[in-house]
């Protein structure tokens, strides 16, 4: 259980470790987030509270059941490619977790199929 909670907040900070520098380097934001990221943050970490699958799973990105609505959906797919390569310079440990973890489980899934 401890673990699953421990996944689940590093899915949270990374996200919004990911809308930040979005933010800030879209909407000129400076010492927060605007407003529609600040929904958009909020709805990610509400779907990542009521997922059901965190055990299994390592990020949203690897998992089989898109529950985002489309609209949010959306939202956050240009988030991550905006910040996904970027992510290297301002928070290079935890994108680098990220691509470990990420190989891992697409290796895994390649197994059990």
């Amino acid at each position: 259980m401890q673990n699953t909670e421990g996944k689940r907040e590093r899915e949270k900070k990374l996200v919004s470790q990911m809308i930040a520098l979005y933010c800030r380097k879209m909407h000129h934001s400076r010492g927060g987030l605007c407003p529609e990221c600040t929904k958009l943050e909020e709805y990610a970490k509400a779907r990542s509270d009521r997922c059901p699958f965190m055990e299994t799973k390592t990020f949203c990105s690897n998992c089989r059941v898109h529950c985002y609505r489309p609209e949010m959906r959306e939202k956050i797919r240009q988030v991550m490619r905006f910040s996904g390569p970027r992510m290297l310079f301002h928070h290079p440990a935890a994108a680098l977790r990220h691509v470990i973890e990420t190989r891992k489980e697409k290796r895994r899934l390649e197994k059990d199929q």
